[in-house]
């Protein structure tokens, strides 16, 4: 989205102009078949040959200044759940906010699976997902320990159940079989 932004702002009025546009500031009224310049005829506005890329700035302006306030927003009610946490919650929140895979573990499975080298924001991307796969796992096996009567500590029989329902239910997908579609 904000490259786009960014083309939009280099090339200015591209996003807003018609293909059938004469000129980069020329707008097509396609209802009356009429070409406008821009600007002419509304009141109030300069004849600024820039005025496009002007107007996608301040959108874009908007735009982000709107993101600020949504984060400060979740900030806040992130703040307000974390201050209610118990004393176990709030180590475990912790312990999950510290844990990552390894970035050049990570970087060398892809590279080994993919044949080729990876950037760096793959590598962060994959690292990401990676642990919410994990996390999913791992609250699978808690259901699974609580529901056959035991406690933590899970031991491997309550992760491979959960790996077991997650792939009955479709959440992971079967590496055994690949199936093949013909068109």
């Amino acid at each position: 989205q904000e490259e786009e932004e960014e083309e939009a702002l280099a090339e200015p009025g591209a996003s807003e102009l018609g293909a059938s546009a004469q000129h980069p500031h020329d707008v097509k009224d396609e209802d009356k078949g009429l070409t406008l310049k821009d600007g002419a005829g509304e009141e109030g506005e300069s004849s600024d040959p820039n005025a496009p890329a002007k107007k996608l700035k301040a959108e874009a302006e908007k735009k982000k200044e709107k993101r600020q306030k949504v984060d400060e927003d979740e900030i806040q009610k992130m703040q307000i759940l974390v201050s209610s946490f118990s004393e176990e919650q709030l180590n475990r929140y912790e312990m999950y906010r510290r844990s990552a895979f390894p970035k050049a573990a990570i970087k060398r499975l892809i590279q080994s699976i993919t044949g080729s080298s990876v950037s760096q924001n793959v590598v962060i991307a994959m690292s990401g997902i990676s642990k919410v796969f994990v996390g999913e796992v791992v609250e699978e096996a808690l259901d699974v320990c609580e529901k056959w009567g035991e406690t933590p500590p899970l031991q491997p029989k309550h992760m491979r159940e959960a790996v077991r329902r997650l792939k009955s239910r479709g959440q992971i997908p079967n590496t055994k079989h690949k199936h093949i579609l013909l068109n």
